[in-house]
């Protein structure tokens, strides 16, 4: 069995445990593009958890982007202020008003044309593409690379998210009809299950199949 074949078993297995386990986050409720993206950007950095205590009261608020575009710098910072960073409140401002300018107030669905969106990066734009758009997109950032690394004993820096090993990866476990809830679901795994410290390898459903090279080098010592 080849490392496509361990990817392809491993997104069905995780895909199964997140529809019992899946975490319930506001923006997961929505396929409105512009909420998507805002919660995206406001993700960066920060816990899914913060984001959803705070979430709902900037939706009822700025429920659309001309809204955020005008918005008053001090209420937003108010409503973000758990979430620290006040630079952050200029950003998505700064983004709402270049949509409007550039795109119409238009979410584009083009990735190149999504990163030209200010403080839009790559992991943004893909996971805007998946949940948003249901466009089949690679996305990386640093629990996507820890969890391959550990499945598939990989030894990849894990700020190396421009690395074509893991793109290569990740584009192949992407590739499926529904790559919105299986984006979802490698992040609640990593989150629930495959974390960076003292991971949960004792619990882990893809350790039934003995799948990961993590655990299996594991147990071995």
């Amino acid at each position: 069995m080849d490392d496509y074949d361990i990817v392809d078993i491993f997104s069905s297995i995780i895909y199964s445990w997140y529809l019992e386990n899946g975490r319930k986050l506001n923006w997961r409720e929505t396929d409105n593009p512009y909420f998507i993206l805002m919660a995206e950007m406001m993700l960066t950095r920060t816990r899914a958890e913060h984001v959803n205590r705070v979430y709902k009261k900037f939706i009822t608020t700025y429920s659309n982007i001309k809204l955020l575009s005008k918005a008053n710098i001090k209420e937003l910072e108010e409503i973000l202020r758990p979430l620290g960073l006040k630079s952050r409140c200029k950003m998505l401002i700064k983004a709402a008003n270049f949509i409007i300018d550039k795109y119409n107030g238009v979410i584009p669905q083009d990735k190149d044309e999504l990163l030209s969106i200010p403080g839009v990066g790559n992991y943004v734009a893909g996971m805007v593409m998946n949940c948003a758009f249901h466009k089949r997109e690679y996305v990386v950032d640093t629990n996507i690379i820890r969890i391959f690394n550990r499945l598939l004993n990989l030894n990849i820096n894990t700020d190396n998210i421009k690395d074509k090993e893991i793109i290569k990866y990740s584009s192949v476990y992407f590739d499926t009809e529904n790559s919105r809830e299986y984006a979802y679901a490698i992040l609640d795994f990593g989150s629930a299950i495959c974390k960076s410290i003292k991971p949960l390898c004792n619990i882990c459903i893809v350790n039934r199949y003995r799948l990961c090279e993590f655990s299996i080098r594991d147990n071995k010592e």
